[in-house]
């Protein structure tokens, strides 16, 4: 058999039945925690995913309060954003950090950003219970 039967032979044997199914697995979610500048741009770049970013300090008690729950939230696979897209998670400390925060007013702490296409969609300012970061999260 020559070797371009044998190719077209193995094409058949491997090609697709009609009546075979494909599924994808969701795109994993990611945690970027204490992220400088560098990781910061790639992680906003992506254009699958919503990615919030949480400007914190670590002296900072409400910050303490809410990292816990953003961490929670963007881990839980069935929470995704109004988009419809699911979430990774960078957190930014504006102590070592402190031109990323200029770069986007950041004036109090905690500060989250959500980054659509690489650019911040919505924000919001304070520790905020689970329930209204949820709801939150739905607007984005």
């Amino acid at each position: 058999m020559s070797s371009l039967a044998t190719l077209r032979v193995l094409r058949a044997r491997t090609a697709c039945t009609p009546g075979r199914s494909f599924h994808s697995t969701p795109l994993r979610r990611e945690h970027f925690l204490k992220a400088n500048v560098e990781t910061f741009t790639k992680a906003i770049s992506n254009k699958d995913k919503v990615v919030l970013v949480d400007f914190y300090a670590d002296w900072c008690n409400p910050c303490k309060m809410l990292s816990p729950i953003l961490e929670s939230v963007t881990s839980d696979p069935n929470v995704k954003s109004g988009s419809g897209l699911p979430l990774d998670l960078v957190t930014i400390d504006t102590d070592n950090e402190i031109e990323l925060a200029q770069q986007y007013n950041i004036r109090s702490l905690p500060t989250v950003l959500a980054f659509k296409d690489g650019q911040p969609a919505h924000r919001f300012v304070g520790a905020l219970p689970e329930a209204q970061v949820r709801a939150w999260l739905r607007a984005v």
